[in-house]
């Protein structure tokens, strides 16, 4: 069985964006080389990404052209490989197509479907976007979270999750810091019982 991962960059105070359309491309982001090659050989590792739609249309947007520009550094390149090539799960109730080795969920049982892809597949699944993440957190589903903790506090925008108010039991699996004050944490997410990762 899978495990579902949540990974995202936030600021100290768990906000992903500042302003609606930031879509990971705010100036409270310090993201350097050494980050990105981080960034690569995870994606890289994963068996499948579940993105939602506006996650998956701004790397639709970017990343194919990015892995054939010469003007862009080789870490970028290298990502646009990556990103195009992975198998990919698009939850959307509008899409209706999508090219770059992805196929589309959509409904009233896009979670039931995610549950068996979780089933089925070997590995980590990369999870991009917080409405699918905040889902998958209330059926129960999801396992991890990666987080990348960048030193901003924004005071306000979206939330890592949506209106989810919770508590959430954490065990750390592993840290690592990189350059520019970046923090990298990766935390099981306990089961109800509060025994284990979910």
């Amino acid at each position: 069985m899978g495990h579902f991962t949540y990974w995202m960059n936030v600021s100290l105070d768990l906000r992903i964006e500042q302003v609606p359309g930031d879509n990971g491309a705010g100036e409270w982001l310090r993201i350097g080389e050494e980050l990105h090659r981080e960034f690569n050989a995870r994606a890289q590792a994963l068996a499948v990404m579940v993105q939602g739609r506006v996650m998956y249309e701004t790397m639709e947007e970017y990343w194919p052209r990015a892995r054939e520009d010469a003007s862009l550094p080789d870490v970028l390149r290298e990502y646009g490989e990556i990103w195009t090539a992975k198998p990919k799960v698009l939850v959307s109730r509008t899409r209706r197509s999508a090219d770059h080795n992805t196929r589309i969920i959509g409904g009233d049982d896009a979670i039931e479907q995610l549950a068996v892809l979780r089933a089925g597949t070997d590995g980590a699944i990369g999870v991009g976007g917080a409405a699918i993440a905040t889902q998958l957190l209330r059926a129960g589903l999801l396992d991890e979270l990666l987080l990348f903790t960048h030193p901003a506090v924004l005071g306000f925008g979206r939330p890592l999750f949506d209106d989810y108010d919770l508590p959430i039991e954490l065990d750390l699996l592993e840290q690592r810091s990189f350059e520019r004050g970046v923090t990298m944490h990766r935390y099981a997410i306990r089961d109800e019982e509060g025994t284990g990762p979910s």
